[in-house]
């Protein structure tokens, strides 16, 4: 019996053993997979970096030998008449085409009129080749505008006719994915929805992204209401903040060349090779200036001005010809001259470094808000050089916490996902405090709170980037916007109502009682959790707007702007 069980426990023994020995084995073997994995796709991103940097060595190399960029700006300059344009000419008086008309004169009266009419021909030929001199307008103005392209009217053509292809391309793309979806299996049916839905998204991004920086700015807009577009196209859409293609760095160091008037090295001993970021209207390179300071170094696309007035009055004009066949009270053309004003706006950036600068000085009683320092001696209309800040932006963060590791060769240990959550609960403090002190106490908003314009500074600070537009409020709205956020969170819709008639939103003579009831049947009761009310900014920014369309709200720019910063804020919480 003893021999029965100490052989019993002896062959329990080895299987333990044996099991210990074979997990372990397992285990080694999953380690070594995982590791091979790790060292197989740190193989492959460097295999793609080395070709990444082949081909735009390459492309350098091209441009520099066969002169591409120079014969291509000599093209631009000849369809744009450029050569024509005189930055000093006078200003013009408006003149129209000539129509002469005198059926009862007749002998000498009927020639003198006849050279009468002559002469106001070739007057109107001198006025048509002094317009053409005429530069571009610098600041937005509508009829100057229109003015310089009347004289450019195959400008426009060819704009329109790149816009409606490019347009009809993508329609082409939707549609032949949507047939081959029908031909897929049902059994994919659930998956596919969300799927078309992001597919057509991508298809709109890349559309927007060939058509321009006009273009990219209206999808970056769309991308910040879901409620509008859906999540998957508003998910799609989002990369166009961080997903643009830059420009050549030749071009951006002439840039810097024509605007400083010196040669480059004079003013940085060092220039990033490859810019560290690129948006829609420029990019910027890492740099540190002859006195040792690292800048960051913002340089504006070529061309800038133009590409995007010519837009703004494409756009002016499919405005005025939907007011035409719709009959609707107001001007809609208004929208497109607000919105070309802001952009060519942010195109000065002596005008970004100002409002820096303004912006910084507001601030300076509250430590927890940092500005980049400005470097006004560096800085023209093209070019801006501001202080390098050293920080975490919110997408990072929250990346980093929702355990998605950018490098997929050193994954992040638990800790480190439990602290980047901490940084990022702090950020969304501090961001949203700094939205209630820009609201509450300075009245000065910045006019962009998207996440890629915020860092987390190692030294706990909430850092703003990109001052191309301000938003300043007046006192006396300051407490209606704040009452309007309680009210909000409360639930209280009439007191809303009434928040927003103080704020001159709602226009004289509407019916306040059914805008009350559209907002409480479009919001709903507010649900409360632990006692806390629980409302999403970003659905409540989305309703609010739709009944502001129905009543012809006059929505002020601030309003939007913080209850899109609070939204943007939450959405790095959730």
């Amino acid at each position: 019996m003893a021999a029965t069980i100490s052989l019993s426990s002896s062959s329990t023994l080895v299987s333990v053993r044996y099991s210990t020995r074979a997990s372990k084995t397992t285990s080694q073997r999953r380690g070594r997979v995982v590791g091979n994995l790790g060292h197989l796709a740190q193989v492959v991103r460097k295999d793609m970096e080395f070709l990444k940097k082949g081909i735009s060595r390459g492309v350098e190399w091209a441009n520099e030998t066969l002169h591409v960029q120079r014969v291509s700006k000599t093209l631009d300059d000849f369809l744009w008449l450029r050569y024509l344009e005189d930055p000093h000419a006078p200003p013009l008086h408006p003149r129209s085409w000539p129509q002469p008309s005198y059926p009862e004169l007749s002998g000498v009266d009927l020639l003198l009129a006849d050279l009468k009419a002559l002469e106001a021909y070739a007057g109107y030929l001198y006025y048509l080749s002094k317009a053409w001199s005429k530069p571009l307008p610098e600041v937005y103005d509508p009829q100057d505008i229109a003015d310089y392209f009347s004289c450019r009217p195959h400008i426009v053509a060819f704009r329109l006719l790149e816009v409606f292809f490019s347009f009809a391309s993508a329609a082409v793309q939707i549609r032949t994915s949507g047939i081959r979806k029908f031909l897929r299996l049902s059994s994919y049916k659930v998956m596919d929805g969300d799927m078309s839905q992001y597919h057509f998204g991508m298809v709109l991004k890349e559309t927007m992204l060939n058509l321009g920086p006009a273009f990219i700015k209206v999808g970056q807009s769309l991308s910040t209401r879901p409620d509008i577009i859906g999540p998957e196209i508003s998910k799609a859409l989002s990369e166009l903040h961080d997903q643009i293609p830059p420009f050549s760095r030749a071009v951006a160091m002439k840039i810097i060349e024509e605007e400083l008037g010196s040669p480059v090295e004079s003013f940085f001993c060092y220039i990033s090779k490859e810019p560290v970021a690129a948006a829609s209207f420029g990019q910027v390179y890492r740099g540190t200036t002859v006195d040792g300071f690292t800048v960051a170094v913002k340089v504006q696309r070529p061309d800038l001005l133009h590409l995007v007035v010519r837009d703004i009055y494409i756009l002016r004009l499919a405005l005025g010809l939907l007011h035409k066949i719709a009959k609707r009270k107001g001007d809609p053309r208004l929208y497109a001259d607000e919105l070309g004003k802001g952009l060519v706006g942010e195109l000065d950036y002596t005008l970004e470094a100002a409002n820096a600068s303004e912006f910084q000085e507001a601030h300076l009683p509250f430590s927890f808000i940092r500005v980049p320092k400005m470097f006004r001696h560096l800085t023209r209309k093209r070019v801006l050089t501001m202080e390098w800040i050293v920080g975490e932006s919110p997408t990072d963060l929250l990346s980093v916490s929702t355990g998605n590791p950018v490098d997929l060769g050193s994954p992040y240990l638990e800790r480190q996902k439990l602290e980047a959550k901490r940084r990022l609960l702090d950020l969304v403090n501090k961001g949203v405090e700094a939205s209630l002190v820009q609201l509450l106490e300075t009245g000065l908003l910045h006019a962009d709170p998207h996440p890629g314009n915020l860092r987390y500074t190692p030294s706990g600070q909430i850092a703003f980037l990109d001052f191309g537009l301000l938003c300043r409020m007046e006192k006396k709205h300051q407490f209606a916007m704040l009452a309007s956020i309680i009210h909000i969170v409360n639930g209280d819709w009439a007191s809303l109502v009434h928040a927003l008639t103080e704020m001159d939103v709602v226009r004289p003579g509407t019916n306040i009682r059914r805008v009350t009831m559209d907002l409480e049947y479009a919001l709903g009761e507010v649900e409360f959790k632990d006692g806390i009310p629980d409302v999403k900014f970003s659905r409540v920014l989305g309703k609010i707007w739709s009944v502001a369309l129905k009543y012809h709200f006059r929505m002020p720019p601030y309003y939007t702007l913080l209850l899109r910063s609070l939204a943007s804020l939450e959405d790095n919480v959730v």
